[in-house]
């Protein structure tokens, strides 16, 4: 059938990482094609392997697939891997903080009292300070129970620090300006690069980006209504790190607090305010990233 020019591979973000590595490896242009609809009748809802190969090289063909697959083989691919570890530490930290403040409920009165006013980080040491050397009672046990989840806690803590380490050194590496940017901490960074990639090029317009985040607004207008609605797709973390950093700026960012003003005087609601702020936010990350990132054509479709 001739020499192939452009491989199109579905899932090149987990299943189909390997064969897009092995193929960017090689020199070869890869684009990400979506799934096949299955709620199609008649012939066309058949699959099998052919079918759906068939369905991926016309996408490609036809150049309906035109998503240029991330890399995975530098920074961003460590942030992702970094900040995945990081965020099942914190999950992780927050149930046994739950769990331990659940169980001192039905502690000794005495016990509960002294411990139960106390802040988060106090109530975790003086709970890990307990000293408990025997288990005749359910006292003791309720102690001994108590020190082993702060304990437990403590650790976690540590371990999500060595993470927020990590992840503050790659993204200033990788991204200086995007980290000196106001309400950009690490975490919201690496969030950032890791949904628009490892390539400047892969996402090709600040627009592309908002959709990707899922800050756009859709166009919901009909007959001589105008009107649009909130957008509920693009990544959803994406979406929250934006959200983020607007809430920090509506507190802390003078120019943000002056268009907060200006706004509501128009008689916008506030949720309406932070819809429009999350969206002029990604057009600056989209900018930043592009200055920081490589530019490198990957895509070559015939």
């Amino acid at each position: 059938l001739g020499s192939a020019t452009t491989f199109g591979v579905e899932g090149t973000g987990s299943y189909g990482r390997g064969l897009t590595t092995f193929l960017l490896q090689q020199g070869c242009s890869v684009v990400e094609v979506c799934r096949p609809a299955r709620r199609i009748s008649g012939q066309s809802a058949a699959k099998d392997d052919g079918i759906d190969a068939e369905k991926a090289a016309r996408q490609v063909l036809s150049r309906q697939a035109t998503v240029t697959p991330k890399r995975a083989d530098g920074p961003v691919e460590m942030m992702r891997i970094i900040k995945i570890a990081k965020d099942t530490a914190v999950k992780a930290q927050t149930q046994v903080l739950v769990a331990l403040k659940s169980l001192l409920v039905t502690a000794d009165a005495t016990l509960r009292t002294q411990l139960e006013s106390l802040p988060t980080a106090k109530l975790v040491a003086a709970c890990a300070e307990l000293a408990i050397t025997t288990m005749d009672t359910p006292m003791a046990a309720m102690g001994y129970a108590l020190a082993k989840m702060a304990q437990r806690w403590q650790a976690l803590q540590q371990e999500i620090d060595e993470y927020w380490k990590h992840l503050k050194g790659l993204t200033q590496q990788t991204a200086p300006a995007l980290t000196e940017a106001c309400g950009i901490g690490p975490d919201t960074a690496a969030q950032m690069l890791i949904t628009f990639g490892d390539r400047g090029d892969r996402v090709r317009s600040e627009a592309g980006f908002a959709k990707l985040c899922g800050v756009c607004p859709i166009p919901a207008s009909s007959g001589k209504t105008q009107r649009h609605r909130l957008n509920r797709g693009g990544n959803r973390q994406a979406n929250a790190a934006l959200f983020r950093v607007v809430i920090v700026r509506m507190r802390w960012h003078q120019p943000t607090q002056d268009y907060v003003a200006r706004r509501t005087a128009q008689g916008l609601s506030k949720r309406e305010i932070i819809r429009c702020l999350k969206r002029y936010v990604a057009r600056e990350v989209y900018r930043l990233i592009r200055q920081a990132l490589p530019i490198e054509k990957v895509i070559a479709n015939p």
